[in-house]
């Protein structure tokens, strides 16, 4: 059945996912792999701001190549408002690092061999056909602005379009409340060894209120280039200029700009992630960045498995309430990571004087020990119990402001 509003309407897909990003990608490429007909369509040219860094659980997974690897960090170095730096080495392990440009084409790539249809389109809405079908609506790279959009029938959405994404504000209840960190960073020519403050195996944090009053700024190294980038949910707050700030205080503002990039980030999972239908969002969609740390990419290709599953289940059994499934299994697994994080955020991130005691607590061995632990791991450490009296108390101690910073 076609519509004489629309272009031809010719097309079935079990699923069509909106979004090549890692999410969607993965997505699209797990149903496929169950036989799935998939149409993953996807606006090129949009890479989102990203530190690029990925963990060795992310790696084990989702069977990403070591090519894709354009360096490991082994330490990072937060840098408190005083200016003191707090080493934090990562005994026998690394932080992956990747470039998204890359790392995003090649899950496209991937999702494409294992069956999934691409193609290059900028999603438009979302409408109903007369048997109540799902219609997605796009419009093609350089069509006529006076055309009609062309239109794909699914049997099941997946919205994987990103922060503010177009699907969840149709489709998804509440989607409209959701709360963002704006995000801007610059990728650049990474300098020789030893002309600015500047390690190809160290990611730096810096907690100072003149780059973010109320998140972070980081330098993280990407091989040939490096990511240096602010963050801030401040209305007005000049995400260029603090960057250029840290730019000239490192030595890095001599370096070739190679590109830059803005987008939102957000803050929390999204209470809902389905329309009890035929629709459900993954990825920065439904709100899957871990707070306080702004961590998103092994989230969001969990996420998109997770969706991929919940579509599956309910395709398979015919019943649309499976879809609610994506969202309890990923709250619980990594809702109470996400809710310590939250947790961190709202408190340590509030003044320059709670940035300088939690850059403190980070000197800490226990500390250390037991973050790159839940980090690499993704999941909360419960083998040391000591450990953690010990976090507590010390923790304590700082919030009361019973410790020297």
């Amino acid at each position: 059945m076609s519509r004489p509003e629309l272009g031809v309407v010719a097309e079935t897909f079990d699923c069509v996912v909106v979004g090549g990003g890692p999410s969607g990608a993965t997505a699209a490429r797990h149903l496929a792999e169950q036989g799935r007909t998939v149409l993953l369509l996807d606006r090129q040219g949009r890479i989102k701001p990203c530190g690029g860094a990925i963990p060795p659980r992310l790696i084990r997974d989702f069977d990403i190549p070591d090519s894709l690897i354009c360096a490991r960090a082994q330490e990072a170095r937060m840098i408190a408002p005083s200016d003191r730096k707090v080493r934090m080495p990562i005994e026998g392990g690394y932080v992956g690092m990747v470039n998204r440009e890359a790392f995003d084409e090649w899950l496209r790539v991937r999702a494409e061999r294992a069956g999934a249809q691409r193609r290059t389109g900028i999603f438009t809405t979302l409408e109903r056909d007369a048997d109540g079908s799902a219609l997605v609506l796009y419009r093609a790279p350089g069509a006529d602005k006076d055309a009609p959009p062309m239109a794909v029938r699914a049997r099941m959405v997946i919205g994987a379009d990103g922060a503010k994404s177009g699907v969840a504000a149709q489709a998804i209840k509440g989607a409209d409340r959701q709360r963002y960190v704006f995000a801007y960073h610059e990728i650049i020519k990474a300098p020789s060894r030893g002309v600015a403050d500047f390690e190809p195996q160290r990611c730096d944090v810096w907690y100072q209120g003149q780059l973010s009053p109320d998140f972070y700024a980081w330098i993280f190294p990407h091989g040939d280039t490096a990511s240096i980038g602010v963050g801030s949910m401040q209305k007005g707050f000049s995400l260029r200029t603090a960057t250029s700030a840290l730019r000239k205080k490192t030595g890095l503002d001599a370096c070739e700009t190679v590109r830059t990039e803005g987008a939102p980030i957000p803050l929390k999972p999204l209470k809902r992630w389905d329309n009890g239908r035929d629709v459900i969002v993954a990825g920065d969609a439904a709100g899957v960045v871990a707070p306080a740390s702004g961590e998103g990419i092994y989230y969001a290709m969990e996420c998109g498995r997770l969706a991929a599953e919940a579509v599956e289940g309910a395709l398979l059994h015919r019943d649309p309430r499976l879809l609610k499934s994506a969202r309890s299994n990923f709250m619980k697994a990594h809702g109470k990571v996400f809710m310590v994080l939250g947790i961190m955020q709202h408190f340590w991130y509030r003044s320059d004087k709670r940035r300088e005691r939690f850059v403190s607590l980070c000197d800490d061995p226990d500390i250390q020990e037991l973050t790159w632990q839940a980090y690499m791991n993704k999941e909360l450490v419960k083998a040391k119990p000591a450990a953690h009296a010990r976090i507590f108390l010390k923790d304590m101690g700082h919030l009361l402001g019973l410790r020297p910073a």
